[in-house]
């Protein structure tokens, strides 16, 4: 299995998971477009596109930053050339930029619920259609060509709803689009999935918004999501589509069942994911 010499365009990659499967990628020599909003440093987010991209470098891969608000069709549009001039196409697109606000209906102000859905929903929708074409031509080229969206599993049971509608609905949006585009670039060799934690991923959002340092010690690092990741893309692509993947149930299918080196403190129960 290897990834050396694929191109990858990642949004949401200048830390967190999105980084983490682009540093994955780069340890077998691939490239990776970080694409991202992040241009500054910021108080409470650690990491730009800049580094991220430096990073990419450094472990093997060839890293190419752009500064995208993926909101902005024509942003995506030029982030989408930009990657196929530099590299030469797009081999996977991993849609990872998200918004999140676990806030309940008569909470959730009318901007927190449009940002997450420009961002979760529709950023999936745009970027996805401005990747497309470019996949098509890689599955035709090398047989390969895959998406991954970092959603969850669709349930549509009240439970999932009803603590935050406005969160649940946007994320659902990126697995509906799974669902669809799945079943409509099949036949073109293109595969969509998505893959989801079992536990709590130490990120930025779990620090700042969901329970600080005591909930990032009950957290997962998210080389767990990046190695799952990197199973799912050297799986066929024509064979592995339409899937709604849990990041420890496709590395025990690829026979690592000891996922102990993932735990942030092995000595802190972990975090069940909320849409597990």
């Amino acid at each position: 299995m290897s990834l050396r010499g694929k191109t990858l365009f990642i949004t949401g990659a200048s830390r967190g998971i999105g980084l983490a499967i682009g540093l994955r990628a780069a340890r077998d020599g691939a490239n990776v477009a970080i694409v991202a909003k992040t241009g500054e440093p910021t108080p409470k987010l650690e990491g730009t596109v800049f580094t991220a991209a430096a990073e990419i470098d450094a472990a093997g891969g060839k890293g190419l930053a752009i500064v995208t608000d993926i909101r902005d069709e024509n942003a995506v549009a030029a982030a989408v050339a930009k990657t196929v001039a530099t590299f030469g196409g797009i081999d996977i697109l991993v849609n990872n930029a998200s918004a999140i606000s676990l806030t309940n209906t008569e909470s959730t102000p009318m901007k927190r619920y449009d940002l997450m859905h420009a961002i979760n929903t529709r950023g999936t929708y745009v970027t996805s259609q401005a990747c497309i074409p470019h996949l098509k031509k890689a599955a035709q080229a090398h047989g390969q060509a895959h998406v991954l969206n970092i959603s969850p599993p669709l349930n549509m049971e009240t439970r999932w709803f009803a603590p935050h509608v406005a969160y649940t609905m946007a994320k659902f949006g990126m697995s509906m689009c799974v669902l669809g585009m799945a079943g409509e670039f099949a036949r073109d060799g293109v595969a969509f999935n998505a893959l989801w934690p079992r536990t709590a991923i130490a990120t930025a959002a779990v620090k700042n918004l969901l329970g600080g340092d005591r909930a990032m010690r009950a957290s997962r690092k998210p080389d767990i999501m990046a190695d799952a990741a990197y199973a799912i893309f050297n799986r066929p692509s024509r064979e592995t589509t339409g899937h709604f993947y849990i990041d420890d149930e496709v590395l025990a299918a690829e026979g690592k069942t000891d996922l102990s080196e993932y735990a942030m403190d092995p000595t802190v129960a972990l975090i069940p994911d909320y849409f597990i």
